[in-house]
C-alpha cells in the first residue's frame, strides 16, 4: 500500500477552502454563513474484525482499518465541503472531526467548521524607492 492511501484532505482544486485555523493570511471573512458538518457511519465488515483481533494479539498497525478510517474521515469531509458550497460558502474555518462508536455496529465520523464566504485581500501597495 503506498502512502496516498493513507492520508486525506482537499485536492489543490477545490473551489471550498478548508483549514482547521481561525482566520486565512491573505483573506478577510466577508459573511459567516454557520456551522456546517459532514456525517458518515461505516459498519465494519467481519473479516477486518477478525483481522483487527488476530492483529491485536501480535501488535502493529491495523492497516485494513486504517484504510477504512481513512476513506470514512475523506467521505465525511467531501458532505462538509458540499454542505459549505451549497450554503453560498467559499471557506470553512476550524474544520474538525468528531469520531464515535455508533450503537457498536461501526464508526461514526463528522467533519465540522463554520463556513464562510473569504475574499483575498489586495496585496499591499509598495511605496517607490527615492
Amino acid at each position: 500500500m503506498g502512502i496516498e492511501e493513507y492520508g486525506g484532505g482537499q485536492g489543490p482544486q477545490s473551489d471550498v477552502l478548508v483549514v482547521t485555523t481561525n482566520d486565512v493570511p491573505g483573506y478577510r471573512v466577508e459573511h459567516v454563513i454557520g456551522e456546517v458538518f459532514g456525517l458518515t457511519v461505516r459498519s465494519r465488515h467481519l473479516g477486518s474484525q477478525i483481522g483487527a483481533g488476530l492483529k491485536s494479539m501480535i501488535g502493529g498497525e491495523l492497516k485494513g482499518l486504517t484504510k477504512t478510517l481513512v476513506a470514512t474521515r475523506n467521505q465525511a469531509m467531501e458532505r462538509l465541503v458540499e454542505q459549505a458550497r451549497v450554503r453560498g460558502g467559499n471557506g470553512i474555518l476550524m474544520m474538525r472531526f468528531d469520531v464515535t462508536e455508533a450503537a457498536d455496529v461501526g464508526t461514526e465520523v463528522c467533519a465540522y467548521g463554520t463556513a464562510v464566504v473569504l475574499v483575498k485581500r489586495p496585496a499591499p501597495a509598495v511605496a517607490p524607492q527615492q
